[in-house]
């Protein structure tokens, strides 16, 4: 007598009898069933199931391999991206699905998207739950959260920071950026998150620390060479650039000023 195994294909579906051969399976095991127009990733609920003659039964191939169950993974992202955007659009929702995340059991999905307002997504999660057949979740992401759920590289050519290493966002100014000396043009300071870049907060006490040690501009300086007058300076290098009385200009290390 065949073995008859009842499996399910999504959480909240409904139990399928399958024909299991002489395949060893137990609850909870993950197999590979044939549904005639190719495999698919199915989940033992019943290794011992009533044998059902009149039914035309599907067969379980195989035990399920890690590649499989990544692939599913990735099938029932997408499927549950283009829904989203479906279903967003017809219910007139402002937003855009970015990313899907599995919970370590596969028993739910998260689904990450942005907006610009607040939105009441509660009948889009309603319909997404029954479509997919598992129990879903929305949670909106702000601009940075965006960037580091997508993942690129940043101006320096790395994968951006938020996406590699960073746990948390530090708070960013525009004062940072004055203290650096760095040109205050949104398009060089701004990472593809349209906000400030991370960066600016590494290396920011170390150039007010700098910038105390600095004398002011046109503040007037003693140097090995006479007296002059600050028109510049450079923190990183810690020196100064000196309009000398003789008008030539010269760099001078800070160690060798006298105020």
């Amino acid at each position: 007598m065949a073995k008859i195994v009842g499996v399910k294909f999504r959480p909240r579906g409904k139990v399928i009898y399958c024909q299991a051969d002489d395949l060893a399976v137990q609850a909870n095991d993950y197999v590979m069933v044939d549904r005639g127009n190719g495999l698919e990733v199915a989940k033992v609920m019943n290794p011992e199931a009533s044998p059902r003659s009149s039914e035309q039964l599907m067969t379980i191939v195989r035990q399920a391999e890690a590649e499989d169950l990544e692939a599913a993974r990735q099938s029932l992202a997408e499927e549950a991206l283009t829904s989203c955007r479906e279903m967003a659009d017809d219910l007139g929702l402002e937003m855009k699905p970015l990313l899907v995340r599995h919970d370590p059991d596969n028993e739910r999905l998260t689904l990450f998207f942005s907006a610009q307002e607040r939105v009441d997504f509660r009948e889009l999660v309603r319909r997404l739950s029954h479509s997919l057949q598992m129990r879903v979740e929305l949670r909106q992401a702000g601009a940075r959260d965006e960037a580091r759920l997508l993942g690129s590289m940043g101006r320096c050519g790395y994968p951006l920071c938020c996406r590699s290493f960073l746990s948390s966002f530090a708070s960013v100014s525009i004062k940072m950026a004055k203290e650096q000396s760095l040109a205050l043009n949104p398009m060089k300071i701004s990472g593809m998150c349209g906000r400030l870049l991370c960066c600016l907060a590494y290396e920011n006490k170390e150039y007010v620390a700098i910038r105390k040690k600095m004398p002011r501009l046109k503040q007037e300086v003693v140097t090995p060479r006479g007296k002059g007058t600050i028109v510049s300076t450079n923190p990183l290098k810690e020196t100064v650039t000196v309009k000398l009385e003789s008008e030539t200009i010269a760099e001078f290390p800070l160690d060798q000023l006298v105020e």
